[in-house]
C-alpha cells in the first residue's frame, strides 16, 4: 500500500475534518472514496441506465435535426 503527502490550507483541511467525522470513515479512506470517485474514467452505473430511457433523443444522424452549418437569423444593430 503507498502513501502520499498533501498540503492542505486551513480552510481545505477543516472542510475535510467536517466530512470525514460526517462519514464516520477514517480520514485515509476519506481521500481513498473520493480519488476512486473522481479519478474513475469509467461511466457510473447511473447514467450508464439512463441509455435508451429517452425514446424520442435525436441523435446525430438525424434526418430531422438542423443542419450545423445554418446559421440562425440574427438581429441587426
Amino acid at each position: 500500500m503507498s502513501q502520499i503527502t498533501l498540503y492542505l490550507d486551513d480552510a481545505t483541511q477543516a472542510l475535510v475534518d467536517q466530512a470525514v467525522q460526517a462519514s464516520g470513515l477514517s480520514k485515509s479512506r476519506w481521500v481513498a472514496e473520493i480519488i476512486r470517485k473522481y479519478a474513475n474514467r469509467e461511466w457510473s452505473e447511473e447514467c450508464l441506465n439512463l441509455a435508451g430511457k429517452f425514446p424520442d433523443f435525436p441523435f446525430c444522424d438525424d434526418k430531422n435535426l438542423p443542419s450545423l452549418a445554418e446559421d440562425a437569423p440574427r438581429i441587426g444593430f
